[in-house]
């Protein structure tokens, strides 16, 4: 930079972290980027260990000099330009990995102390911190697709077990709830199928449990939603297929057995899909949303089981979709290889409020949990990427990393909770520490402070 003309480019500064600036405004040198401008921000406030921090520039996070920012946006040298400042997303770093011989489907780092895998032979799997296998419960005879931990229903004895009620759904064309024990190394497991749902005449492609654990709703490639709630019934409320002969007298004899899972019937059925739904998740104790591959992304009032609103995307058949934090918004993940962002406040709305380009076709999304920030998200791809975004920047993501040492093989599942991201795929389960730029959080300021130290 040095022997180079410059010219100064009038800026001020905002931020919604807890390191507010004066109002004023800079005269940024041109030739700066985001290392030059994070020192300016720190020198500025006076902090005795750095924190380093990232621009977003009228939604785009600034990448290159302000000079090629500017030229490339037709900004002139008196315009002033209000740039935001943010926390930066350390590069994310492998923690572990655990190898399956079958896909995982589905995947929760919910539990502080063990990481949970569904996989596509129809096994639920729970993993230590070190690495063991505390739990390998035979819940379906074909793929789970997803799963789901009910907050209400979770108990622990005098010697450090933990017994959980789980929620699963299959490519068998049923659900299961099921309660599981998980162990303290050295002590045996424990699993059983208390009920099995009936309803839908296609695989399930999700479940998901309400906030109090009272409720479920599952998707299906029927075009179908079910609405469930999760108390087990004394007798079964669905019968059984019928059958003839020997197939007949052998069933009676099965039906005696009382620990057999009870048939469950639905308490209402949620029709307005015209193709697969891909997922349903809760937005309320009350509301919901769902996605399917009619290119549609639907909210519910689940009490009167009505869609309430309807997005429509051409030629976009989503895969996943989630709510972001607030609640505001709706995310949507293609096979058009885009993440769609909807607001959900919105009276009428079709358009996105914002689009993220993959590379290759994105297959699950996840929001961040816990201490990270509202604005982040992950996604998982079918190139084997884990993208890192921040919503306020469209253009590319935050932070990448490829799962399984870079061996391409697909993302079917990713959770992120705390500054865990748990990754599922063809390649089995992953594990990395990704620390998002957090809102003020203590932990996360302490960690940056001491790798920036």
């Amino acid at each position: 930079m040095e022997g180079q003309t410059t010219t100064n480019q009038p800026v001020t500064f905002t931020t919604q972290t807890q390191y507010p600036l004066p109002s004023q405004k800079f005269m940024i040198p041109t030739n700066w980027k985001r290392y030059h401008l994070s020192q300016l921000v720190n020198k500025a406030l006076g902090l005795e260990k750095s924190v380093p921090f990232d621009f977003l520039v009228r939604g785009e996070i600034l990448r290159s000099t302000l000079a090629e920012w500017c030229a490339e946006n037709g900004v002139g040298e008196e315009e002033t330009l209000d740039i935001e400042y943010i926390e930066s997303v350390l590069p994310p770093q492998k923690m572990s990995e655990f190898p399956h011989e079958s896909w995982v489907s589905s995947v929760s780092c919910e539990l502080p102390s063990h990481i949970l895998t569904a996989a596509y032979d129809g096994y639920l799997r729970a993993f230590d911190l070190s690495k063991n296998v505390v739990l390998s419960a035979p819940i379906h005879n074909a793929p789970i697709t997803s799963f789901s931990i009910l907050p209400s229903e979770t108990t622990a004895d005098m010697d450090g077990n933990s017994t959980y009620t789980v929620v699963t759904s299959s490519q068998d064309l049923t659900s299961n709830i099921s309660q599981v024990t998980i162990p303290t190394v050295g002590s045996p497991s424990s699993s059983k199928v208390l009920a099995s749902l009936h309803l839908h005449t296609a695989p399930v492609s999700s479940i998901s449990a309400d906030a109090k654990g009272k409720q479920l709703l599952t998707s299906s490639w029927d075009g179908l939603i079910g609405l469930w709630d999760t108390t087990i019934p004394s007798s079964d409320e669905v019968p059984e297929p019928e059958t003839t002969g020997g197939e007949r007298r052998k069933r009676r004899k099965v039906q005696k057995d009382e620990s057999k899972p009870k048939r469950k019937a639905p308490v209402n059925v949620l029709k307005s899909h015209v193709g697969r739904v891909s997922k349903v998740t809760w937005t309320s104790s009350s509301t919901a949303l769902s996605s399917g591959f009619d290119a549609t992304v639907r909210t519910w009032d689940v009490e009167n089981g009505v869609c309430t609103r309807t997005i429509s995307a051409s030629e976009k058949p989503f895969l996943d979709v989630a709510v972001t934090p607030n609640g505001q918004s709706a995310l949507g993940v293609s096979t058009d290889r885009t993440m769609t962002m909807y607001d959900l406040r919105a009276t009428e709305f079709s358009a996105a409020t914002a689009t993220f380009l993959h590379p290759s076709t994105p297959s699950c999304v996840a929001v961040s949990g816990g201490n990270t920030s509202v604005n982040q998200v992950v996604t998982g791809s079918y190139d084997g990427v884990v993208r890192v975004w921040d919503l306020r920047s469209t253009k590319a993501a935050v932070a990448l990393f490829k799962a399984w040492e870079g061996k391409g093989q697909k993302v079917l599942s990713v959770d992120w909770r705390r500054d865990v991201v748990a990754v599922g795929g063809e390649g089995g389960l992953d594990v990395w520490k990704v620390q998002a730029g957090a809102g003020g959080s203590e932990t996360g300021v302490e960690a940056r402070n001491k790798v920036s130290a």
